[in-house]
């Protein structure tokens, strides 16, 4: 696909719709009957401040819009296995399926293949999607805050919490990481990639730290390669990096995650 000016607001429309169709075939009353895990969301925390650095949330992704197929021979349990071995902090698995190629199930084998915690990266805009989560095996979600005003977004971080989820509240500027803040966000992530364009700006990661709470778990996500650069960021206050295309491509994930851990 190529990028449009607004990617962003296709992906969230277009998710809209899909969980629309979802919550007729199950309506939510019957989805939360069948939640069988406690969410482990306090283990997500906990493992993005005091697993063993570098601490890596590696990200199990098929497809991005920018790049297209990333990964013809995609298995995400296989590679979730090979990043756990590799000491992933955490392990993100995207479940978005139109611009992705993701799919709710492949949460739930991951879920099946390995015990560290698990965080579902999605466009996540309705508590049909935080209820999800929880049935998939999930112990965090992300929430992105380009895409949600500040009342669902407080409403859908009160959901997650409800069922001992965890969120990963993202932002890309300085008045969207107020709105986190202001919001209560105890993790917050900063997204150097402009989901509206697609751009990268690595420096974004540099200009947020410095408004960063104390006692926030800050996470840098987008634009990662090297072990120097997560080096460099955890110096400037970092806690934990969110890393898929550069982890997924490589022959061998896990190895590639061991390389940018510095190991």
């Amino acid at each position: 696909m190529t990028p449009t000016a607004d990617l962003l607001g296709t992906i969230v429309a277009a998710t809209r719709t899909a969980v629309a169709v979802r919550e007729q075939v199950t309506p939510i009353d019957v989805l939360e009957g069948q939640i069988r895990r406690q969410a482990c969301g306090d283990a997500f925390a906990e493992a993005l401040r005091s697993s063993s650095p570098s601490r890596v949330i590696a990200e199990c992704k098929r497809r991005s819009p920018s790049r297209g197929i990333l990964r013809v021979d995609y298995d995400p349990p296989s590679h979730a296995v090979a990043y756990a071995r590799a000491g992933a902090a955490a392990i993100s698995v995207v479940t978005e399926p139109t611009f992705f190629d993701g799919a709710p199930e492949h949460l739930a084998d991951v879920r099946a293949a390995v015990a560290i915690p698990l965080l579902r990266k999605d466009f996540i805009v309705q508590r049909y999607q935080i209820v999800e989560a929880a049935v998939l095996g999930a112990d965090a979600v992300l929430l992105i805050v380009s895409a949600l005003d500040q009342a669902s977004l407080l409403s859908l971080m009160a959901s997650a919490r409800n069922l001992g989820l965890a969120t990963l509240v993202e932002v890309h500027d300085a008045a969207e990481l107020g709105r986190a803040v202001d919001a209560g966000a105890e993790i917050i992530g900063v997204n150097s990639r402009n989901l509206r364009t697609l751009t990268v700006d690595p420096d974004v990661l540099d200009r947020l730290i410095d408004g960063m709470p104390a006692q926030v778990t800050a996470v840098a996500e987008s634009g990662i390669r090297e072990a120097a650069d997560v080096e460099r960021l955890t110096h400037r206050g970092y806690h934990a990096f969110l890393v898929g295309e550069r982890l997924i491509t490589g022959p061998d994930p896990g190895a590639a995650l061991k390389q940018l851990r510095g190991n």
